[in-house]
């Protein structure tokens, strides 16, 4: 099984991307905490959690790391934080 980013995710531009979408929410997150409640005003722990998690891929890709074993390559892969990234920022819009 083969979870290693291509070579072409490598490259400086989609290393910035990564960058440019974790600065932004974690800021927002950091700031403003209440963007995220519901109309409730509760927490949807399971989606911050997965939008933290995106967080961290993006900022683990965007500085350059390169994770060795399989099992951290897959949790911190690129798309799948910009995946996770995007349903923060989804969620910050307040669609969900």
């Amino acid at each position: 099984m083969n979870v290693e980013a291509a070579p072409a995710l490598r490259t400086p531009g989609w290393r910035w991307l990564s960058l440019l979408l974790a600065g932004p929410i974690s800021l927002m997150l950091l700031l403003h905490p209440m963007a995220v409640l519901d109309a409730q005003g509760q927490y949807s722990h399971g989606l911050l959690t997965l939008t933290m998690w995106g967080i961290a891929a993006g900022y683990v890709h965007g500085v350059g790391f390169d994770p060795r074993a399989w099992a951290w390559r897959l949790i911190f892969h690129p798309v799948l934080g910009w995946a996770l990234m995007a349903l923060g920022y989804w969620t910050l819009s307040g669609n969900l």
